[in-house]
């Protein structure tokens, strides 16, 4: 149990969860993970029978990080010290994990929520939206992605490698489950009123975005690579169309405008693309994503002399396109250009040289951000 001031309810969970273990002959304990509570909340756990971890730094997640990896079980049950939660009624999540299951979800919605329990912006909007995107970017069938009473066994959390220490945890464990394709079950529970007089830890629309901006993040597809590749098929279709003169649609006429553009989206989605890239390769490096199984391949194909013999080419075809344009200016004797004819040379001689450029950078950077996978002793080339 993450705990912070929480003396008015943490002795009334920590009896029932005491409860829970005794009338089902269960051989475990009861955890309370302080997060620097000052009223009295470690004194009163202890008094119930509870074993107390003391946790820094500050956060949701730090605590449950801090209170599983001291647990000793087999599997660990979490959940919140404020009594929403009914400690007394586990034996759902423990069937579900004795069955073989990993991961068991706690499912409000399909349970109940009590008056009280939940306010609207929460019920109606916070949790199916941010669950609902939950399944659209990850996949699986996990209802009630936020809900703090769950399961799991002890190995598969070690497996996870969760390092968030916000309310974010929440959506990591969910989301770093279905990546690594661990068994998830979801059973009904009931939500309470939280048993507290004081306000509640949790702020609406701070901890809405972080649990939004960590799925983006974690998903950098829908965030970077699908934008990305959308600009920059569009915008080349569009230069390439335009290169060979003005296109009429009725009364407008596109021209020179439109392929300076259509240019900008080529660098605007390349570079989107790139970022799609490195948040991949950063999150897998840094413990927050699993290793893909073609990915290893891939870098070992890709390294650092093909990006850079990529940009080159990209680069030289670039300024050769340029030069060929200063020579046709003098050719005219450097006299004024009619921009309609000269930026049609112009334009892609630009963006292809600052392509290459981005080429070449991208690929240094990529070379750094995967020299942590090879590991000592592992020889060839970084990236």
């Amino acid at each position: 149990m993450p705990c912070l001031d929480e003396a008015e309810t943490v002795g009334t969970c920590v009896a029932k969860a005491r409860g829970f273990l005794e009338r089902n002959g269960i051989a475990g304990e009861v955890i309370v993970a302080d997060n620097g509570s000052t009223d009295g909340s470690r004194e009163i756990a202890r008094a119930g029978g509870a074993r107390v971890v003391e946790v820094n730094p500050k956060g949701y997640g730090s605590a449950l990080i801090g209170g599983i990896e001291a647990a000793l079980g087999t599997f660990v049950i979490m959940g919140d010290a404020d009594d929403s939660y009914d400690f007394s009624a586990l034996d759902v999540f423990v069937d579900k994990l004795r069955e073989g299951f990993d991961l068991v979800m706690g499912n409000r919605f399909e349970g109940g929520l009590l008056p009280g329990s939940m306010p609207w912006t929460h019920r109606v909007l916070g949790n199916p939206l941010l669950s609902g995107l939950g399944r659209f970017l990850f996949g699986g069938a996990v209802g009630d992605f936020h809900c703090g009473l769950r399961g799991i066994r002890r190995d598969v959390y070690a497996r996870l490698q969760l390092q968030t220490l916000g309310m974010e945890f929440a959506s990591e464990m969910v989301i770093k489950a279905e990546l690594l394709g661990v068994r998830i079950a979801e059973v009904p529970i009931v939500l309470h009123p939280d048993g507290r007089s004081g306000s509640p830890h949790l702020r609406t629309f701070r901890d809405g975005w972080r649990h939004l901006r960590f799925m983006l993040l974690f998903s950098p597809r829908w965030l970077f690579l699908f934008p990305g590749m959308l600009l920059l098929g569009a915008g080349a279709l569009a230069g390439l169309a335009l290169a060979m003169g003005p296109i009429r649609v009725g009364a407008v006429v596109f021209d020179i405008h439109t392929m300076l553009v259509s240019g900008m989206a080529c660098l605007l989605g390349y570079q989107l693309i790139i970022f799609a890239i490195f948040t991949r390769v950063f999150a897998i490096t840094e413990g927050f994503a699993p290793m893909p199984p073609g990915l290893g391949r891939l870098f070992d194909v890709v390294s650092l002399e093909l990006g850079l013999v990529g940009g080159v080419i990209l680069l030289v075809a670039g300024l050769g396109l340029l030069q060929w344009s200063v020579s046709q200016w003098g050719a005219m004797g450097l006299a004024d250009l009619e921009p309609t004819v000269s930026m049609r040379s112009v334009i892609p001689a630009v963006v292809l040289s600052v392509l290459g450029l981005q080429t070449i950078f991208s690929s240094f950077f990529l070379s750094i951000l995967g020299l942590r996978r090879q590991g000592p002793g592992r020889g060839g080339s970084p990236g």
